[in-house]
């Protein structure tokens, strides 16, 4: 076996080798719920330096995972028992793989002999979890267990990042090994493409020369790739209009003069038209989700498109594509970036596009006073924070308005679930993401719908000293469904109204957070500057409007010029 050496007067069970192995990963804390088929592991990391954050659901600790993933970009580590601790990681396993996000998953397994038995907590993990892993492993030799280790961070954080899942039977956690693994590793079936092809690169570069309404599309895989900075200097060096993705906020200021804002069906009007008229559409790491391409392969049907992706899958999977390029973000932009520009043919198409930025920007009525305004309180927020805060959001209409109206200033700042619409992520997120950095201010907006499927990892807040700010902004109903009720189905509000709710101030009391309930606009911005200037966690809950709709909106299936209430 490559890169493996013996040394049998060093023998380690495979609960040593495992944490030993995580601290050679660099890694920096674990976030996870005990059970018996881990009793090993956990006895193991009592006396390691890698912390395990004993959230109060696995399901928190997966989400955990995910927000310290994405708030650092690096491998978020999840450890949990077998049976039903595995299986209530699976919708955070299924969330990381839709948003690309690395994890490694250890789940617990009964022991090897009992594996097909129906032995107590047994469940097929890898079953359970192959069509929504980048790969997963059940370890069945001890000897295996270095490798397998090693590979599985090797494959969660390279090419398109994603969740790899290790099934650890206990008996295999007890036995000893000689074995260790020495890296890098070297998996020949395994070999993302990195660096573009040049004849590629060329062909793009001489379309761009030739076209009249280019417009650059940059999606999560621009800050996967760290190539922030190159995306901001090719759309600078060559004036070119640029939309994000809900996932690629941040990757240009708000105000930066050629951000036409976020596309799709929650998105700008400039940057919808943009996309609608464009005759060159260069992608940068999205994948043409249904979100924003809502025509599907109808979608920006006047241009030649241009897709960059390191998953050669998403080329060609949604939109017809004229010149694919598979590789990374970072490597592209770098080759493009090497190209002299031609005299700028497009001022026309650029002034278009500013003019429409600067004519239709997000709006909502701002006179009246009867109920507080949702766009308002974040707006209020982002103000109070400066827009420097690490945004979180659960799933909902409030994730759209954050979206549209807090002003992103850097990557990797906001944190949501995109691909999946995950409710209940939002605040294991957040508290994933103030353990990524405990100096910073971490923000996590949520509704009164999410707030009760996760709200039990309040408990940790002041265990460990966690000073997130919760804002929830409580309609009193599953806004975006009733929305879609009131819009598509005849205002028939099935199942989407709450007609008794929890006292959620109560609630964040008896985990020992503050809280504060918000319910006339007059004393909106004096609470909020009050409730972000207090040191600790805080519940601020705002009353909000029962009736507001996210706008523009552009119903399915419909092209993206075709917005309803801009």
């Amino acid at each position: 076996m490559e890169n493996i050496e013996y040394q049998p007067n060093l023998l380690r069970t495979g609960a040593k080798v495992l944490v030993d192995s995580l601290q050679d990963q660099g890694v920096k804390m674990i976030f996870g719920y005990p059970g018996g088929a881990v009793l090993p592991l956990y006895d193991q990391l009592y006396d390691a330096a890698i912390p395990n954050i004993l959230t109060r659901h696995e399901q928190g600790a997966i989400h955990a995972a995910e927000g310290y993933a994405k708030a650092t970009g690096k491998v978020g580590v999840v450890l949990v028992t077998s049976g039903p601790g595995a299986t209530n990681v699976v919708t955070g396993i299924a969330d990381a793989m839709s948003d690309s996000v690395p994890l490694v998953v250890i789940t617990g397994q009964v022991a090897t002999a009992g594996i097909g038995k129906d032995a107590f907590q047994e469940a097929d993990i890898l079953g359970i979890t192959l069509p929504i892993t980048k790969h997963n492993y059940q370890v069945r030799c001890v000897d295996d267990l270095p490798k397998v280790i090693a590979e599985a961070f090797h494959i969660a954080d390279t090419g398109r990042k994603g969740p790899v899942v290790i099934d650890l039977p206990k008996d295999i956690t007890l036995q000893e090994t000689a074995a260790r693994f020495s890296l890098p590793v070297q998996r020949k079936s395994y070999q993302p493409t990195i660096d573009p092809s040049i004849l590629q690169i060329e062909k793009l570069m001489q379309v761009l020369s030739k076209a009249k309404r280019p417009v650059v599309l940059a999606g999560a895989g621009v800050i996967a790739a760290e190539a922030a900075a190159e995306l901001h200097s090719f759309v600078g060096k060559y004036q070119i209009p640029t939309v994000t993705t809900l996932l690629g906020l941040g990757l240009l200021p708000v105000a930066h003069p050629l951000f036409l804002g976020m596309g799709g069906m929650h998105g700008t009007y400039a940057a919808n038209m943009a996309l609608s008229e464009a005759d060159l559409i260069i992608n940068i790491g999205s994948r043409f989700d249904d979100r924003l391409a809502t025509a599907g392969s109808r979608f920006g049907k006047q241009a030649i498109v241009a897709h960059i992706d390191i998953d050669p899958v998403e080329i060609g999977k949604i939109v017809a594509t004229k010149i694919p390029i598979v590789g990374d973000a970072k490597a592209a932009l770098q080759q493009m970036l090497r190209y002299k520009p031609s005299p700028n043919q497009w001022h026309d198409w650029v002034d278009c596009c500013q003019t429409r930025k600067a004519e239709k920007p997000y709006r909502y009525d701002r006179t009246q006073q009867e109920e507080i305004k949702p766009q308002w309180v974040i707006e209020e927020v982002g103000r109070i924070t400066k827009g420097e805060a690490y945004v979180v959001t659960d799933v909902g209409q409030h994730q759209m308005w954050v979206a549209q109206y807090y002003p992103f200033q850097f990557p990797k700042q906001l944190i949501t679930s995109g691909g999946l619409g995950t409710m209940g992520y939002g605040i294991p997120a957040g508290i994933g993401a103030q353990f990524a950095y405990p100096d910073k201010t971490i923000v996590v907006f949520v509704g009164d719908g999410g707030f009760q499927m996760t709200n039990q990892e309040f408990a940790i807040l002041n265990e460990y000293g966690l000073n997130v700010k919760f804002v929830l902004l409580n309609n009193q109903s599953l806004g975006m469904v009733r929305q879609w009720q009131e819009t598509f189905h005849g205002e028939r509000r099935s199942a989407s109204v709450f007609s008794q709710q929890p006292d959620f101030i109560k609630l964040a009391e008896a985990y020992g957070v503050q809280g504060i309930r918000i319910t006339d606009n007059d004393k909106l911005t004096s609470d909020l500057e009050a409730a972000f200037a207090e040191k600790g966690p805080q519940l601020i809950e705002v009353m909000v409007s029962t009736s507001e709709h996210v706008l523009p909106m552009i119903p399915p299936g419909k092209e993206n010029h075709e917005m309803m209430g801009v």
